[in-house]
């Protein structure tokens, strides 16, 4: 590395018999058009020349990332990891973090690499330190999974779980329990292939495979203690419930499902609620827990599009205020642009308004609902604008919209309205236009 310096900063040689504007179109080529980024690192006053060497040598490399030019920046890359023999205080844990990172960037990206050289950085980055020790071999156990090692990948998980510096720190206990649960994964992804491996045929039974029963308990061991620990851990959760339904452990399952969904400790999660309320519809549960999920998904996510189900069932309802429930449901749903266009949810608001009508006061439990929406509503879905695009590209969205423009804001004059509509389809028809 100590002629790096004079090579990075060598002069461009041109060819003597080039002409003048050959020469110019070279040195042009040479300087990019591209912005590049400030100065990554700075010389400090203290620099010596091998700290000045490979602060320059990694610059070179960020350029050639900054641009793409990945075999020039593997080139450098081969040269930088010197820098880890750099016993500067302070330093070494800040570079190897850089090298880590940087390498597999560049390797990601570059067009020869092969599994072997991403195994090589990864392990010797692993050796390099300890205190991205787990992170290393969780991202490594990744890799090794994309290009289908999954057996390689478990062993290297299983290296890990084990592994133990100093005294225990809380952020090598979460590290170690994040491998643990990762591995569970890789265990109940085995589990899968067992299940559906060929011999697992309808004339035998899969849950007596005492083989795949093995990679259930490995499995279920840390994939049920992530309950513990409160975060969210969708996956984990999805395939633990999986393997219990499978043996039939519905019971279990569901409290699984509640404690993830139900339990204050843990963030909000949408999905909680989601895969609760999917289960208990593959199980034919009551309708009034399936309400119980979807009023609290709904105070969550208003505009999910389960809140579709969520408003059948209040128009299905036969209890007094439930169908003004539904009414509010779908007008939420409808605050949310994403809406804007949905046919099912247009048809299911006249299906409500409809239902409401036959109530005296209807006109009222309408005129609460729009009461804050006046200012916008029409705005976003009565404009001359939706009411040529509709009746262009979704007549039928048309008819039913202008069905409710005068019943949502009967004290506005509005141009998408039931006495326009034929109008607009006039001049929008190829053949009566």
């Amino acid at each position: 590395m100590d002629d790096l310096e004079n090579e990075l900063w060598a002069p461009v040689q041109f060819d003597e018999d080039s002409d003048s504007s050959a020469k110019k179109v070279t040195k042009k080529q040479k300087q990019s058009k591209l912005p590049l980024a400030d100065p990554f690192l700075v010389e400090t006053v203290n620099e010596t020349g091998f700290h000045r060497t490979t602060r320059i040598c990694l610059e070179k490399i960020r350029e050639a990332m900054l641009h793409h030019r990945w075999e020039e920046a593997a080139e450098y890359m081969a040269c930088y990891p010197q820098q880890l023999e750099d016993t500067t205080a302070g330093q070494g844990i800040h570079y190897k973090e850089i090298i880590w990172r940087t390498a597999i960037e560049i390797l990601h990206h570059h067009p020869n690499s092969k599994m072997d050289d991403y195994n090589v950085i990864y392990e010797r980055m692993k050796h390099s330190g300890v205190r991205h020790y787990l992170m290393i071999c969780l991202e490594h156990s990744f890799h090794l999974l994309l290009h289908g090692q999954i057996e390689n990948a478990k062993r290297h998980l299983l290296v890990a779980e084990s592994w133990r510096y100093g005294k225990e720190s809380a952020r090598q206990f979460q590290g170690v329990k994040l491998i643990q649960a990762y591995r569970s994964l890789l265990d109940y992804i085995i589990w899968c292939d067992k299940k559906n491996a060929p011999c697992n045929t309808s004339f035998t039974n899969p849950g007596s495979n005492q083989e795949m029963h093995n990679y259930f308990r490995q499995a279920s061991v840390n994939l049920k203690e992530i309950l513990n620990h409160p975060g969210v851990w969708d996956p984990f959760i999805l395939s633990y419930v999986e393997m219990l339904e499978f043996y039939d452990a519905r019971e279990e399952a569901k409290k699984v499902l509640e404690n993830y969904a139900y339990d204050s400790t843990f963030p909000a999660n949408p999905n909680a609620h989601v895969y609760l309320y999917q289960s208990l519809q593959r199980h034919n549960a009551s309708v009034r827990k399936l309400v119980k999920v979807l009023k609290v998904l709904h105070t969550l996510v208003p505009s999910h599009e389960l809140m579709l189900d969520y408003s059948s069932f209040l128009l299905h309802s036969e209890k007094a205020g439930d169908s003004k429930k539904a009414l509010g449901v779908l007008l939420e749903m409808l605050d949310y642009a994403c809406w804007r266009t949905s046919m099912d949810v247009w048809k299911r608001l006249k299906d409500v308004i409809d239902k409401l009508q036959l109530q005296e006061d209807w006109k009222e439990v309408v005129a609460e609902q729009m009461a804050a929406r006046k200012g916008w509503w029409p705005a976003l879905h009565f404009t001359r604008f939706h009411a040529t695009e509709d009746a262009a590209q979704r007549p039928q969205l048309m008819v039913v919209k202008a069905s409710l423009s005068k019943i949502l804001c009967p004290d506005m004059k509005l141009t998408y309205s039931a006495g326009q509509i034929s109008a607009f389809c006039w001049k929008s028809s190829p053949v009566l236009g």
